[in-house]
């Protein structure tokens, strides 16, 4: 058993232009996650993720930065992130910051320098190649619709870009480009920030020659993943920067790994590989979807034995080998709530649901802001509210094909990135106590009946019930290092799980849906003696663990057994 104080750890993902605005402008700063401090600390979380605050235009909420080194000036000052570090760091919280390697905004000057002109010392920064046959080079898609080339006309050459036009990839092939980007880690590092989430880290690495993907329908574009994603050479900078850079800090490194399965993320994530603490995984992100990438917006059913196959290969394949990271939303996903509860007439049952399962799970839980109050999805009238520019891109292309509206619409409601971005609802007062001003982008129109306000006075609420599932996971070893085994595989609507270690076992019980299922314990299983830890229903004494029992709606229940 490998001990890691961040496999014990339970991460809160802030983002910070939503959750709390102090100067009145609008748009949350990093004075708001200073005054919220002690809110975390109280929920019991041990490690805050802060999505990018360095200085950036903004076309990809600071995820397009133009100065690695600086803060956006909407977010405050370097004195503001070294005053939030400290405080967090006086109240026992670790900081760990998202960083993106594989791509820069198009305002940075290294970018400025290397569009001026195919001789400039900094060209090769980037990637740049001629036109092809009157068009772009190649046939790959963006992740947000389109091609991935933008032609420049000052040197009659296209640049790549896997997202916006105005985000271009950085050439990892460069070595300047390589020692510039550990040289600016290091400097984090120093300052004493406890760690990094990779974004987008899978595409560092291209595919030699940039070739076309496959395209058996002769489509415009073509979503050629397996051309830049996870391939070898990703593993080859990873581990040098390890080597030279990670190696020498206690630090927690999570990389964002899209269109992987569990044994290649072994290759990111295994004890022995020297390049990430754990991944974050899209598999089950994509049960209700076409494909990944673009293809989340064709939506389909999700069910519970999919769910059920991929979480439990994740679990058993890096047990004992690697470490999870588990989560059901971010700032890149629907809420959870709305997506796998029941976000209606169960809200409140459902999200404490599904935290029980999350919270369970081998691996390193992650809380986005919200998801502790079950925060639900928006679903803005007119497109003129939204915000993302994936949102955006998409129902653009829809109108040019002339999808309907509504129809458009009613995928959004449902996918779109925006519905993770609302603003935080701290209270009931205007803008939901996020903001003096107009927030940037529109509050949900349920913040009165759901906000923290509320929640903190409630102690039935989905807030208390977090703690405890947080406070669980200090007191007992088994919920952090046990071996997982899926009971009842072909059940349709309960999902049921063990964690063992050494003579301490839990039983985990999760009804996933609005019914009321009969469980019949598998033979051999002793229910007795039991203790139970937690359940999001009260349970009676005639209610307890038999032999069968009748659920509830979105039921969950956790029992520590005696091995």
């Amino acid at each position: 058993m490998n001990k890691k104080w961040w496999k014990e750890s339970v991460v809160y993902q802030i983002y910070p232009i939503s959750f709390l605005d102090t100067n009145g402008d609008g748009m949350g700063d990093l004075r708001g996650i200073i005054a919220k401090l002690d809110y975390l600390k109280e929920l019991g979380i041990d490690v805050i993720w802060i999505c990018p605050v360095y200085k950036s235009p903004n076309h990809d909420n600071g995820y397009d930065i133009s100065d690695y080194q600086d803060i956006m000036k909407e977010f405050g000052t370097m004195d503001d992130f070294d005053r939030l570090l400290w405080e967090a760091h006086r109240r026992g919280l670790k900081i760990m910051m998202d960083l993106v390697l594989n791509h820069t905004s198009d305002e940075h000057p290294w970018f400025i320098e290397s569009r001026a002109s195919k001789d400039n010392p900094k060209r090769d920064y980037y990637i740049w190649r001629k036109g092809k046959n009157g068009g772009p080079p190649n046939n790959w898609e963006s992740y947000f619709s389109g091609s991935v080339w933008q032609y420049d006309e000052t040197t009659d050459e296209y640049y790549l870009h896997l997202y916006s036009k105005h985000q271009p990839d950085l050439n990892w092939e460069n070595p300047n480009v390589i020692s510039s980007m550990h040289e600016m880690v290091e400097w984090w590092l120093k300052k004493g920030v406890d760690g990094f989430r990779f974004d987008a880290i899978a595409h560092i690495a291209k595919a030699a020659g940039l070739p076309d993907g496959a395209n058996p329908n002769h489509l415009p574009t073509v979503r050629a993943y397996d051309l830049f994603s996870n391939l070898e050479n990703v593993h080859t900078l990873l581990n040098n920067l390890y080597e030279q850079v990670l190696f020498h800090y206690d630090i927690m490194t999570v990389g964002e790994t899209s269109g992987l399965g569990p044994e290649q993320a072994l290759s990111y994530v295994g004890d022995t590989r020297n390049e990430l603490n754990m991944v974050f995984q899209f598999e089950h992100m994509q049960l209700d979807a076409a494909s990944g990438g673009s293809g989340k917006w064709n939506i389909r059913p999700w069910n519970l034995l999919e769910l059920k196959k991929v979480m439990t290969a994740w679990q058993v394949d890096l047990h004992d080998k690697g470490w999870n990271a588990n989560y059901w939303c971010n700032h890149d996903q629907p809420r959870c709530v709305s997506r796998f509860g029941d976000d209606k007439k169960y809200r409140v049952e459902s999200a404490k649901m599904l935290a029980t399962f999350m919270h369970m799970l081998e691996g390193t839980p992650y809380i986005y802001q919200g998801e502790e109050i079950g925060m639900t999805n928006i679903a803005f009238q007119s497109i003129d509210d939204y915000r993302d520019v994936e949102t955006l891109n998409f129902y653009e292309e829809q109108m040019n094909k002339g999808v309907p509206e509504d129809k458009i619409m009613e995928v959004i409601w449902k996918k779109s990135r925006d519905n993770a971005r609302t603003p935080m609802q701290w209270d009931k007062s205007e803008e939901a106590g996020f903001s003096k001003g107009r927030s940037w982008i529109r509050v949900n129109s349920n913040y009165p009946m759901i906000n923290v306000e509320d929640a903190l006075k409630d102690p039935d609420s989905i807030y208390y019930y977090y703690k405890k599932l947080i406070a669980l996971r200090k007191e007992h070893e088994v919920i952090v290092y046990g071996k997982y085994e899926l009971l009842l595989p072909e059940d349709p609507e309960i999902y049921m799980y063990t964690r063992t270690l050494g003579d301490v076992r839990l039983l985990v019980i999760l009804n996933f849906f609005g019914g009321e299922p009969e469980l019949e314990l598998p033979q051999g299983m002793n229910p007795n003696p039991r203790e139970l830890l937690i359940s999001n229903y009260p349970v009676k004494g005639n209610e307890d663990l038999t032999r069968t029992l009748r659920l509830r709606p979105y039921e969950s229940r956790v029992y520590k057994l005696q091995a």
